[in-house]
């Protein structure tokens, strides 16, 4: 990652800092963008658990993640077990789901600029594959979790666990470092607690959700967005 001292600048507003860019050369940098919440217009994840269970035992494994008692591993290894969906169900369910209209202007306009660009979550590369195809979305890289579907049955493998750390499913924050990303600088833009640790490594982030709030509670300089349009804006503006 490169060095942000020269590219952002620190100031007090409402209380909190805000990241500010005083110029950008997309060229030169990489944007990591989380899918669920992010991307879409909400939890794919949660909402194929919520309809597809066929009881109550992931809430409270949803809460113990949420208190920091088990990583998002466990949860969702624990939760899966709640879930009986068919793929044909699954997929029905996918073709419901929409994406902020915004991203496909932001996505053109990283591309044009020959910006580095990747989908970083914690759901499954399936899920996120079939959504995008679906809206015509193509050619982005996507780390995620894989999924096995066999019998009405969804089983999680996690090819990005950071097994040092149990907190997340996919260490979101190591593929900062792929060869592909190297000396760029580095762009997240998030809104939840599997962005928590990715959005303290990155040169610039975007916050919306609980991941505005935890890094607001922690002093941590960011940028709020509601949706991205925002960013966009803000992303354009920084290169004129």
């Amino acid at each position: 990652m490169k060095d942000n001292s020269a590219i952002l600048e620190k100031e007090e507003k409402t209380g909190h800092p805000e990241a500010r860019i005083k110029k950008l050369k997309l060229a030169d940098c990489v944007v990591f963008f989380d899918f669920d919440n992010t991307i879409t217009t909400f939890d794919v994840l949660d909402g194929i658990i919520k309809r597809f269970a066929s009881d109550r035992n992931w809430v409270k494994l949803e809460e113990d993640w949420r208190s920091g008692k088990i990583g998002s591993r466990q949860c969702l290894n624990g939760q899966l077990k709640s879930v009986k969906v068919t793929k044909k169900e699954l997929l029905n369910y996918l073709d419901t789901v929409n994406i902020d209209k915004s991203f496909y202007k932001l996505l053109n306009f990283l591309k044009t600029n020959r910006t580095e660009i990747a989908i970083l979550s914690d759901s499954f590369a399936f899920v996120i594959n079939y959504i995008l195809k679906k809206h015509n979305i193509r050619h982005v890289k996507i780390y995620a979790n894989h999924l096995h579907i066999s019998h009405g049955r969804l089983r999680a493998i996690f090819p990005y666990v950071n097994k040092s750390c149990a907190k997340c499913a996919n260490c979101k924050t190591s593929h900062f470092s792929d060869n592909a990303f190297s000396g760029k600088f580095s762009i997240y833009i998030g809104d939840g607690l599997s962005d928590l640790c990715p959005s303290q490594q990155a040169n610039l982030t975007f916050a919306k959700a609980t991941l505005l709030e935890r890094l607001r509670h922690k002093n941590k300089p960011c940028i709020g967005f509601k949706h991205l349009e925002d960013v966009y804006n803000y992303i354009k503006e920084a290169t004129q």
